[in-house]
């Protein structure tokens, strides 16, 4: 199983948007473009909002046959890891093996020699070609690769053949995510990390890195571009090695987590992509519950009072909701607007203080961040909640469709 050239990671808390997410992805490939779209959804979000991994296969196949479909199409076992991979084996084909939190952890030290033994040839000034400057490899520099690594690839082996003892070789395909980390991980780290991943026997597709910069759930990039555009250029350029190189798919490419509303960079990555002809994956996930709160906004009547009834429960419970995307949102409580003040606006004025429109005076980045991890407020409303979201599904399905194609494939892909 081969993952396309592009691909969109296309998240949807509640199940109920995947058609119009495949619209946008549908008008998109009309301009000569094959993005497949990949419907991925974490353990921890089928918790909040009390769904089962069977639920995003059936919505996703539903999807593709109410639009007849003809491309390829994934469904993403989103952040796994050995814990709680098991409920996604028999409905995904898609895994994002998260290893993250096993960067640093100690390995044996006849493990890393063993690892620092087989670089012997890399070491000296190493050419990647298309990278202006040697990258300079030591015996210390491959010593502190190794430890600080070791044990995530194994981490990602392990998970790895247990899927392909469950599904069979072949049959999925293996995403391998480092991003939710604070340093990020250099193109000379990515490269020993796909020569340990290679060692081990994973195939990786795509691999998640932790770029340079700030990736805040649904907000732009927050950091130096020219710095980033460097780093993904390399970062492109050593895929393209270690394919070679090390026996990798060569379908490899990079995915960017959190890449929901990146604008300042999306004319980046298009650029370095075309440039060398490779592809790329971009995960957008909450982005879709955003635009759910939006269209009930727009909507207005008791859909709009509902959409406020979220933000002052979410507001209210901010401290707990905010815990866990600690490290991929920063929220500056003093921009954030009293219940009271929320309570006077009308549908207009919500969604445009909550839809991504640079530049547009209502657009406020901390009321968005707020309620893009407010999704556990709307599920604990239940069917008053997705009530209200079947009724009003025009108006939403276009508001989602819009952010999908015109945000974001739109940039992406230069349209």
């Amino acid at each position: 199983m081969k993952l396309g050239k592009y691909s969109i990671g296309i998240g949807d808390r509640f199940a109920h948007q995947g058609i119009a997410q495949l619209r946008g992805i549908v008008k998109a490939n009309q301009f000569g473009l094959d993005i497949s779209p990949v419907w991925n959804k974490s353990n921890r979000e089928h918790i909040y909002v009390h769904s089962h991994p069977t639920d995003v296969r059936k919505e996703a196949d539903a999807a593709v046959t109410a639009l007849a479909f003809k491309g390829k199409y994934f469904v993403d076992a989103d952040h796994i890891n050995m814990g709680t991979v098991t409920p996604f084996v028999e409905t995904a084909d898609f895994f994002t093996l998260d290893v993250a939190s096993f960067i640093g952890k100690e390995s044996k030290p006849e493990e890393i020699q063993s690892f620092i033994s087989s670089c012997e040839k890399y070491m000296g000034q190493l050419i990647i070609p298309g990278i202006d400057h040697p990258l300079v490899v030591s015996e210390s520099l491959l010593e502190k690769i190794a430890t600080k690594f070791l044990a995530a690839t194994q981490q990602a082996s392990e998970i790895y053949h247990f899927l392909k003892t469950s599904k069979g070789e072949g049959n999925f395909i293996t995403e391998v995510s480092m991003d939710e980390v604070e340093t990020p991980q250099t193109p000379i780290e990515l490269l020993f990390i796909l020569k340990m991943l290679a060692d081990k026997g994973v195939p990786v597709q795509t691999i998640a890195p932790k770029f340079t910069g700030r990736f805040n759930k649904g907000v732009d990039y927050k950091g130096n571009t020219e710095q980033f555009a460097k780093e993904f250029e390399e970062d492109v350029l050593v895929l393209d090695f270690a394919a070679k190189e090390f026996g990798l798919p060569e379908e490899i490419k990079l995915s960017v987590h959190s890449g929901s509303d990146k604008f300042s960079i999306y004319p980046i990555m298009a650029q370095v992509i075309k440039k060398h002809d490779k592809g790329l994956h971009v995960k957008t996930a909450g982005t879709t519950w955003l635009e759910e709160v939006i269209g009930l906004a727009l909507a207005g009547g008791e859909a709009l009072e509902m959409a406020k009834s979220i933000y002052a429960n979410a507001l209210e419970q901010k401290e707990q909701l905010c815990a866990p995307y600690a490290d991929v949102i920063e929220i500056d409580a003093t921009q954030l607007p009293s219940v009271e003040e929320v309570k006077g606006w009308n549908g207009e004025k919500f969604a445009n203080t909550l839809r991504h429109i640079p530049g547009h005076p209502d657009y406020n980045p901390n009321f968005r961040q707020l309620v893009h991890v407010a999704y556990k407020v709307a599920a604990d409303m239940g069917k008053s909640y997705t009530d209200l979201l079947e009724k009003h599904s025009d108006i939403i399905g276009a508001c989602v469709e819009e952010n999908i194609y015109e945000r974001h494939l739109k940039r992406l892909f230069s349209l």
